[in-house]
């Protein structure tokens, strides 16, 4: 798979390295472009869509835990791959499919919410970072505590 994603910056690299005379002309260029954007253009990935990526747990207690599961389709055509999901506050707690998620399969976002401390109203991003072709992509889960 990884090849798929260095073999258009090598036939750059190469078709760079060919053409080293210092006056080329711009229909040479226009063919390198074209020919670098058609492989691109062919190269599989994935896309990560969330059902619904806001989730408002309204208003709780202090103190409560509040959990959430997002769930995404990949609606594209390779394996998406889970880099990294980072919360926005140490106060929630994320976790994730680790597996590739294959085209047309589902993976999820669990998100943990703990209250303790955080009295008012509340908005809690989560960050997930992927392979997907929408590499970086955004879960939220909002709502209030009370004292």
């Amino acid at each position: 798979m990884i090849n798929k994603f260095l073999f258009p910056a090598l036939l750059l690299g190469l078709m760079t390295a060919c053409n080293n005379q210092s006056s080329s002309s711009s229909s040479a260029d226009s063919t390198q472009v074209s020919a670098v954007d058609s492989v691109t253009e062919n190269v599989a990935t994935g896309v990560i869509e969330f059902a619904d990526a806001k989730y408002d747990f309204g208003t709780v207690k202090e103190g409560k835990v509040v959990d959430h599961v997002f769930k995404f389709k990949n609606t594209g055509t390779a394996p998406v791959i889970i880099a990294q999901v980072a919360a926005s506050c140490g106060c929630t707690t994320p976790d994730y499919t680790r597996d590739p998620i294959l085209p047309g399969k589902e993976g999820e976002i669990k998100v943990s919410f703990n209250s303790q401390g955080q009295v008012g109203n509340q908005q809690k991003i989560v960050t997930v970072s992927s392979n997907a072709a929408n590499n970086v992509t955004t879960v939220e889960i909002k709502g209030t505590v009370e004292k």
